[in-house]
């Protein structure tokens, strides 16, 4: 039981961590490619070999 009393703070900074890397992504716009989508539906050709 008194492992509890480090693994839930552990838990919650972890936590804490992942949300102020997405938020931090979300702010400096990394999920943005609205010309990227844009070309990638008109075109016919299959995406065998995506880029890394």
């Amino acid at each position: 039981m008194e492992i509890l009393s480090i693994l839930i703070p552990v838990s919650l900074f972890l936590g804490g961590i992942g949300l102020v890397a997405f938020f931090w992504a979300m702010k400096t716009r990394q999920f943005d490619d609205p010309q990227g989508d844009a070309n990638r539906i008109l075109t016919k050709d299959w995406d065998d070999h995506p880029r890394p």
